[in-house]
């Protein structure tokens, strides 16, 4: 096997927006007695992480499925739903995704994508909410913290599968000369899907509409043990066995995989 580092890059856009906070303590009965008071507690922190682990029921909200955080901004539904960007785009708290209103203990989203959406609201401590949706019978659970304190390299790291599947393709852009040949330089496109990988041979500069996926096959992320920015990659090619790099990011559109051996 070969010591051989390898970079793909591609591009995305973000759009900046801004929003604010109030320092409320959240109590169930905010809550209870008003829709001011619902309003309140849902602008008592900038942000709501969405713990997606903790999520209960077999239904899904689908903005609520696919976003990292969410803020609540008089009347403004914000959220950050690419791990690309994040903490830069909308000066963190996103993009304007819609509009919300608060009534007795129910918050109504309007989606700009998803339409109309009514949540109940429950207080599950001074940081914690629960956004309960009755036609689906699902509940997200949400962390709050003010922008100051957000920790949106942790987020990043935390979700780096998602990082890798926002883009269409990753095209290589540079190979050491060190290291030993292996069948892996031949290939100059990576596609990252949830549950598989697919690798190109094409030419650098082909267009993604023109890519012939050559192989596939599963891949997973690992961890490291006390290094939470580097991660391992492995690439389980149906043919050809496995292909192991450490997976290193140089910035939001910049990968490097180091093949170790």
């Amino acid at each position: 096997m070969k010591n051989v580092k390898l970079l793909f890059g591609y591009a995305l856009l973000a759009t900046m927006l801004v929003s604010c906070y109030a320092d409320v303590i959240i109590e169930d009965a905010y809550i209870e007695e008003s829709a001011f008071n619902t309003d309140q507690v849902l602008q008592v922190y900038d942000l709501w992480y969405i713990d997606i682990n903790q999520t209960r029921g077999n239904g899904e909200v689908p903005f609520l499925q696919r976003a990292f955080t969410v803020s609540f901004d008089n009347g403004t539904f914000f959220a950050n739903n690419n791990i690309v960007g994040i903490g830069k785009t909308g000066n963190g708290f996103g993009i304007d995704v819609g509009f919300y209103d608060t009534y007795r203990g129910v918050v109504e989203i309007d989606h700009d994508l998803d339409g109309v959406w009514l949540l109940e609201v429950y207080a599950i401590n001074n940081s914690t909410l629960e956004l309960y949706n009755p036609s689906t019978d699902t509940s997200y659970l949400l962390k709050g913290y003010q922008i100051r304190n957000f920790d949106y390299d942790q987020v990043f790291y935390d979700n780096i599968n998602y990082f890798i599947q926002e883009y269409d393709a990753w095209e290589k852009t540079y190979t050491s000369v060190e290291g030993d040949l292996n069948d892996f330089d031949d290939e100059n496109f990576l596609q990252f899907l949830p549950t598989m990988f697919r690798s190109s041979v094409d030419a650098p500069g082909t267009s993604l509409g023109s890519l012939q996926w050559d192989f596939e096959g599963n891949y997973q992320v690992y961890d490291v043990a006390n290094d939470a920015s580097l991660k391992t990659l492995t690439l389980d090619y149906d043919f050809f066995g496995d292909d192991y790099f450490e997976l290193y990011v140089i910035n939001d559109a910049t990968i490097e995989l180091y093949h170790p051996r």
